[in-house]
C-alpha cells in the first residue's frame, strides 16, 4: 500500500497485490509532479498507521494476525490481504470508510488481468453527485441507488454517456477514482458504495476533503489541473448547423444576424467540407476562398470554428502513410481497424492519438492544412471516439485497459500544439467527451447527438448538473438537439408559438418553433450557447416571427450579463469550481435540495428554473431555504424555504435573483470582439454583498501574469449604498448612475 499527498485535504492511496504496481505513479490525466506531502506528518502503533495534516486524517488500520480459516473462508474468502482505512475531516468526523478491496483475475483482449475495485460504507443520509455525463435521469440528481456504467458510450440509450470518474460526497469530501478502463460506479446500495473497474493491477484512488465546494474544487484541480479562462468570444452565442454547404451560406448567415442587430461572437463550419473523410482538406467547390471568408468573419467582429474528424478513410490521401507508420488504432493481428461493423460508423480508421507521434502528426497537417486558412478554433468531433476501442488496441495498450482516455489525449495533443503555434491566443476547442484532467485543455464539452425532442430536453438539467460536478465547468449541448427533425408532432396541447411561417424548416412539427425558445431560454443560463442541429436552417429567424422575436430577446440578454458571466469564469479559474451549480453546492443544509436536478444556481445570484415540458405555462419552482427570492421578471420578493407556482409564459422562463446579489449588466454590443461598458449594475437588497467584477483583453493569455481589471462591488444594505474599488476607475466615478435596487 502507498500513500501520498497532493496538499493538506488531498490523499493518495494506492493498493495491490505486487509491491512494484503499489508504487507506480497514478494514471493518466492526474498531475503526478504536484505531489506535496509537506502538511502531513506519520505514526504508527499497533492501531494502525495515521497520516495527519490540517485538513484531514488518514487512519489505515493494521492487517490482522494469522488464523486459521474456518470453512467458509476457504471457499469463500478472497485470496487478498484485508485493506481497510478511515478519513476523518479537520473537524474529527469519519467521512470515508474502507471496508476492503479486490482484485479478480481474468482475461480481458488476449491479457491475463483483474477486475479491480473498492468498497465504501454508506450512510443512509449521504448524497452523491459527478460521474461523468449520464443521460439516463429525468429530474432526479442524486446518484445514490444507481449503477453508473463509467465508460464513453456514443450509443447509450438516453444520449452520450462520459466517463469523467470524479464523485463528489455531501458529506463534504470527494473520491477520484485512477483507472480508465471501463468502471462500475454502484452508490449507496445496500450500504454500500463501490467502484469496480474491468482491467487493472491495483486499486488507486484520490479523497478530497472539503468544507465547500471551492476548497474540494481547487484541490481537484490541483491534481487534475486548472480551467483557463475561455476566450470572451467563448460566452456569446454560436451558430452552427449540419451542415453549412458552402462559404456562401456560412458568410449570409453571418451578414444576415448583422443586419437585424442580433448578437453573434462565432460561426462554425461543421463536417463534410472536405472532399472525403481523412483528405484533410476543404473542398474548393465549396469553399474556394476560406482565407478570405474567415478574413469577412473577422471584419465582422466574429470568430470561427471548424470542424476536424480523426478517423480516415482507405481512399484519403493519408491512408497508406499512417497506416505504414502504424499510427491507427490496430486489431488483435496487428492490421488497422477500419469501421465497425456492428454499428453504423462502417468506414474509416481512427488516428491513435496514444501515441505521441500519430498526436504530432495530426497535430500539423490540421494545421498547416485547415486552420491555417484563418480558422480560429478547431471542433474535434467524435473524441470519446465512435470506433469503440474494446478488443482492439492502442499503442500503450488495449482499447479495454485504456477505454476512457482517448478524449484527454487527442484533444490535449491539439492544444498544447495551438499554444506552441499562436503562444498568446487562448485555445478554444469544441470536444464531445472528456476524462479526468479535460478541463485543463481549454475544451468546451457538450452532450453530443441528442434528439430534437421535449424529453431530451428535460434530461439536459440534470446531465449537466452531474457534468459540472465532476469538474468539467464549460458544458452545454445542442441547443435544440442535433437528430434530424421529425416533420411530425405527437403532442396533443395547442401550441405556444404560431408555426405557420415556419413550414419550410418544422413541416407539421406543430410544437418545434416553442421547443426551440424554451430551449434557447435556458441555453441563455448555460455556461456556453451554441444554436445546432440536424435542420434546414437553425438560425434565430428561421421558426417563425414569434419564436424569433423571443430568441432575438435572450440573445441580447445573453449579451448584457456576459460582465456577469465572465467573472464567475474567472472565479472558476481561480478555484475550479463550476458557476452553473446544483443547488446542493450553495444550499448544503437545505435538504430539500439534494435530489432537485430541474433547476440550478448561474453564478451566485441566479436561480434558473428551465420549462421543459409542451404548452407550459406554470411551473412549481422551490425557492432555497436561508435566503428570500426576486423574481427576476416581475421584481416581486419571495421567502425561501418553499415550493411557489411561477407564471411561465412562452417569453419567460423561471428566474429567480437571490437577495443580496450585484448583478452587473452590459452595454449592447454586436459581439465580444466591442469593448462593452457597464450599462447597469443591478442591486437586489436583503444583506450586505460583494461582487468581484473582472475583465480582461478576452484574447489572449495575458491574465496569467496579472493583466488584468478586478473592480470591487460592495453593496452595504444597512445604508443603502454601493461602493465600488479597484481597477475600473472610469465605472468607480458613472457608478452612481448606473445604480437600480431592485424595490426601492
Amino acid at each position: 500500500m502507498s500513500v501520498e499527498a497532493y496538499g493538506p485535504n488531498v490523499i493518495h492511496v494506492t493498493i495491490a497485490a505486487d509491491k512494484a504496481e503499489a508504487l507506480k505513479g497514478p494514471g493518466y490525466g492526474i498531475l503526478a509532479d504536484h505531489v506535496d506531502n509537506s502538511a502531513f506528518h506519520e505514526s504508527a502503533d499497533r492501531n494502525g498507521d495515521i497520516f495527519v495534516s490540517p485538513a484531514l486524517t488518514l487512519h489505515v488500520d493494521p492487517v490482522p494476525p494469522p488464523h486459521t480459516p474456518g470453512t467458509t473462508e476457504r471457499y469463500f474468502a478472497p485470496d487478498l490481504a484485508p485493506v481497510s482505512l478511515q478519513v476523518k475531516n479537520a473537524k474529527g468526523e469519519t467521512i470515508v470508510n474502507m471496508t476492503g478491496w479486490d482484485m479478480a483475475p481474468h482475461e480481458v483482449a488476449g491479457e491475463s488481468t483483474y477486475q479491480v475495485g473498492a468498497t465504501f460504507t454508506a450512510p443512509a443520509d449521504e448524497h452523491y453527485y459527478g460521474m461523468g455525463q449520464n443521460q439516463d435521469s429525468l429530474g432526479a440528481l442524486d446518484l445514490r441507488g444507481r449503477v453508473i456504467d463509467c465508460k464513453h458510450w456514443y450509443d447509450a440509450p438516453s444520449g452520450e454517456t462520459v466517463c469523467v470518474p470524479f464523485m463528489v460526497s455531501s458529506k463534504g469530501y470527494g473520491i477520484i477514482w485512477d483507472n480508465p478502463s471501463d468502471t462500475h460506479f454502484v452508490a449507496g446500495i445496500r450500504g454500500r458504495t463501490t467502484f469496480q473497474s474491468n482491467v487493472g493491477e491495483r486499486v488507486s484512488f484520490f479523497v478530497i476533503t472539503g468544507d465547500n465546494p471551492e476548497q474540494i474544487y481547487s484541490a481537484y484541480a490541483r491534481v487534475t489541473g486548472n480551467t483557463p479562462i475561455p476566450p470572451k468570444a467563448a460566452f456569446g452565442l454560436i451558430q452552427s448547423k449540419a451542415r453549412y454547404a458552402s462559404q456562401a451560406e456560412v458568410l449570409n448567415v453571418a451578414h444576415t444576424y448583422r443586419q437585424k442587430g442580433y448578437p453573434l461572437d462565432v460561426m462554425v463550419v461543421d463536417w463534410f467540407y472536405w472532399t472525403r473523410m481523412g483528405q484533410l482538406d476543404i473542398n474548393p467547390a465549396e469553399f474556394p476562398d476560406p482565407d478570405g471568408m474567415n478574413k469577412q468573419l473577422h471584419a465582422m467582429g466574429l470568430k470561427s470554428i471548424i470542424s476536424i474528424w480523426p478517423r480516415f478513410e482507405r481512399s484519403s490521401r493519408y491512408f497508406g502513410e499512417l497506416d505504414a507508420k502504424g499510427y491507427f488504432l490496430k486489431d488483435k493481428n496487428g492490421k488497422t481497424v477500419d469501421g465497425l461493423p456492428f454499428r453504423s460508423d462502417r468506414a474509416g480508421a481512427l488516428i491513435d492519438s496514444t501515441n505521441p507521434a500519430a498526436r504530432k502528426w495530426y497535430w500539423e497537417h490540421a494545421r498547416d492544412n485547415i486552420l491555417s486558412h484563418g480558422f480560429d478554433y478547431p471542433w474535434l468531433d467524435e473524441t470519446e471516439p465512435d470506433l469503440v476501442p474494446d478488443g482492439f488496441f492502442y499503442s500503450i495498450g488495449s482499447g479495454d485497459r485504456y477505454h476512457n482516455v482517448y478524449p484527454l489525449l487527442h484533444v490535449e495533443g491539439f492544444a498544447q500544439g495551438m499554444r506552441a503555434w499562436k503562444p498568446n491566443t487562448r485555445v478554444l476547442i469544441l470536444s464531445r467527451a472528456a476524462y479526468l484532467g479535460s478541463q485543463r485543455t481549454g475544451a468546451l464539452f457538450w452532450s453530443s447527438d441528442i434528439d430534437p425532442t421535449w424529453e431530451a430536453l428535460q434530461r439536459q438539467i440534470p446531465t449537466g448538473l452531474n457534468m459540472v460536478a465532476s469538474g468539467i465547468a464549460y458544458w452545454g449541448n445542442d441547443i435544440g438537439g442535433w437528430q434530424y427533425l421529425p416533420q411530425t408532432t405527437s403532442a396533443t396541447k395547442p401550441p405556444l408559438l404560431d408555426p405557420s411561417d415556419a413550414r419550410d424548416v418544422v413541416g407539421q412539427n406543430n410544437d418545434y418553433p416553442e421547443l426551440l425558445t424554451r430551449w434557447f431560454e435556458y441555453g441563455t443560463f448555460l455556461p456556453t450557447l451554441r444554436l445546432h442541429g440536424d435542420r434546414k436552417h437553425t438560425e434565430i429567424w428561421a421558426f417563425g416571427h414569434q419564436a424569433e422575436a423571443i430568441m432575438a430577446k435572450y440573445d441580447k440578454l445573453r449579451y448584457q450579463l456576459i460582465p456577469y458571466i465572465y467573472s464567475q469564469a474567472k472565479i472558476t479559474h481561480d478555484t475550479g469550481a463550476p458557476f452553473m451549480r446544483p443547488l446542493w453546492m450553495d444550499f448544503p443544509n437545505d435538504p430539500n435540495v439534494a435530489n432537485l436536478g430541474t433547476q440550478y444556481m448561474f453564478g451566485p445570484a441566479f436561480l434558473v428554473a428551465p420549462v421543459t415540458a409542451q404548452g407550459q405555462t406554470e411551473k412549481d419552482v422551490y425557492l432555497p431555504a436561508g435566503s428570500d427570492w426576486y423574481n427576476f421578471w416581475t421584481n416581486e420578493k419571495l421567502a425561501g424555504g418553499r415550493w411557489v407556482k411561477v407564471s411561465a409564459p412562452i417569453d419567460q422562463i423561471p428566474v429567480f435573483v437571490r437577495a443580496g446579489s450585484i448583478v452587473p449588466l452590459g452595454s449592447a454590443i454586436e459581439s465580444t470582439a466591442s469593448k462593452q461598458s457597464v450599462a447597469e449594475i443591478r442591486v437586489y437588497p436583503g444583506k450586505d454583498s460583494d461582487f468581484a467584477l473582472y475583465d480582461d483583453d478576452g484574447t489572449s493569455y495575458d491574465y496569467e501574469t496579472g493583466k488584468s481589471t478586478l473592480t470591487k462591488l460592495h453593496w452595504d444594505d444597512a445604508t443603502g449604498a454601493l461602493r465600488v474599488s479597484g481597477g475600473n476607475k472610469t465605472l468607480a466615478g458613472k457608478a452612481k448612475g448606473l445604480i437600480k435596487v431592485i424595490g426601492k
